[in-house]
């Protein structure tokens, strides 16, 4: 028999959080999360994101043994800002047991029945800055600190609770010595020209700080038409600043300014952490942080995390400026290959982006929708 129970304790969310670990114990693919942070990213008197969303976290029971887990999240300015009167769910994990991922979504669905909502979708965290999607190809190649993991029998359930495909997402790695510089390095100087534009680099965090609220709202203006975006709220831009803000290699941030030192496009590259927090397992202290720091410094795969462009100035070739300040720093750091993240399959312009570094997909991924009953 499964038993479906609510917690609410941070040792109930730990428990919630090491779920994972056992299910994942021999998959050489799956990259653990930090334990400590992720349980912070579920406790509402730690993240903000829940001044505007609710969540609920269940585990399921067998015998009296985890065997599940799901949280059902509402983004309430989608729902009520944007009046998309949709479900989410996500940290949605179970052994290959129709009878636990059943009862799971179905407390997802009374949840969003007793909210009156239409639909489920999922896996999603609470905005467009959390992982996504189910893993559909590609199951045995290593991921990254910003993707969800899942064995390959997921699908089945799936499709077994009646759900349809809804957004489908390709995940993509570039050889660094595919890249042909050619391709931006004279192009970018001519852009900066005719628009006055300069790429600022930077040493420290300390001189990034001063930017990031402008490049929050170059990236809600830059991601506003895309179909899965949610507005994030000021407290979580000042959540997200401080999460991540030690993950980031100062060099790795790039900054395009216009003739007024108004920001215009950034990107953000990590070096990739994977293989450092496998070591980890969960585990900053005592040794784990000794492998974070040494991925931070000598990692020679790096992952792009974040880009955005104002809309008025794409398609002006913005990227190329960008393109030749990472060249030029990749080829210092001995760079080898280049991981982009989860990527919309219908946002062409992305697409397009890559299209000279010939770009293998080694991930696809996608979220799934169903009607409320």
């Amino acid at each position: 028999m499964i038993t479906v129970k609510e917690i609410h304790s941070k040792k109930e969310l730990k428990a919630f959080v090491k779920f994972s670990f056992k299910l994942y114990k021999d998959s050489e693919s799956w990259v653990p999360p930090i334990i400590n942070e992720e349980v912070r990213v579920l406790d509402k008197n730690e993240n903000p994101v829940f001044d505007d969303a609710d969540g609920r976290f269940f585990l399921a029971y067998k015998d009296s043994e985890i065997v599940g887990r799901v949280a059902a999240l509402i983004n309430w300015i989608e729902v009520k800002g944007q009046g998309i009167k949709k479900m989410r769910f996500g940290w949605f994990d179970f052994i290959d047991d129709f009878e636990v991922s059943r009862a799971l979504i179905d407390k997802v669905n009374e949840i969003g029945k007793e909210n009156q909502l239409e639909y489920i979708e999922g896996p999603v965290g609470f905005s467009n800055l959390d992982k996504v999607g189910v893993v559909t190809f590609g199951h045995d190649h290593i991921g990254n600190m910003i993707t969800w993991h899942n064995h390959d029998y997921y699908v089945s359930h799936y499709e077994n609770l009646g759900f349809q495909v809804e957004k489908k997402y390709s995940e993509s790695k570039m050889l660094f010595k595919d890249i042909k510089k050619e391709n931006f390095e004279k192009i970018q100087d001519l852009i900066k020209r005719r628009y006055q534009l300069k790429a600022l680099s930077f040493k420290s965090t300390k001189e990034i700080l001063p930017y990031t609220d402008q490049m929050f709202d170059v990236f809600s203006k830059s991601h506003a038409a895309l179909s899965s975006f949610v507005e994030i709220n000021k407290k979580q831009r000042e959540y997200f600043k401080k999460k991540f803000i030690n993950f980031l290699n100062p060099e790795y941030v790039k900054f395009v300014t216009d003739k007024n030192d108004k920001l215009i496009g950034f990107a953000i590259v990590t070096p990739s952490y994977a293989k450092a927090l496998q070591k980890m397992n969960g585990k900053l202290w005592p040794f784990g942080i000794f492998h974070l720091l040494k991925a931070k410094k000598h990692s020679k795969w790096v992952t792009f995390y974040l880009i955005g462009i104002l809309p008025e100035y794409q398609n002006k070739g913005i990227t190329a400026i960008i393109f030749n300040e990472y060249y030029k720093e990749f080829a210092k750091k001995g760079v080898t290959e280049c991981f982009r993240g989860p990527e919309l399959e219908n946002n062409i312009a992305i697409q397009q982006l890559w299209r000279n570094f010939n770009p293998k997909v080694f991930k696809k991924r996608c979220t799934y929708i169903k009607d409320i009953s």
